[in-house]
């Protein structure tokens, strides 16, 4: 039963992360695409600092991914689970 007490604190820690409504705003906005910082601060009416704190958290969860083009950094959603994952949870809360 070990291994499933690993998964559920991984869960949860994962959990933690979705707590955030800054980083959950973030996310939504990737959904669109790709944004480098400028543009998802400009989008969000934040300041390009905390929008780079928060997509460090959230790369480091997995959950959103970078690529380089020259010193332009652009951030994506991971993959397609991301996206269910917020779509869920948007069913949900609509449901209640």
């Amino acid at each position: 039963m070990e291994k499933m007490d690993e998964i559920l604190y991984d869960l949860a820690d994962l959990f933690k992360v979705f707590g955030d409504s800054t980083r959950l705003r973030i996310l939504y906005e990737l959904m669109g695409g790709e944004r480098c910082v400028g543009e998802l601060a400009d989008a969000l009416e934040m300041n390009q600092s905390a929008v780079s704190h928060q997509l460090k958290v959230l790369k480091q969860n997995k959950l959103v991914r970078n690529t380089r083009s020259g010193k332009m950094i652009s951030y994506a959603l991971a993959d397609e689970h991301v996206k269910e994952i917020l779509a869920l949870g948007k069913e949900h809360i609509e449901e209640l």
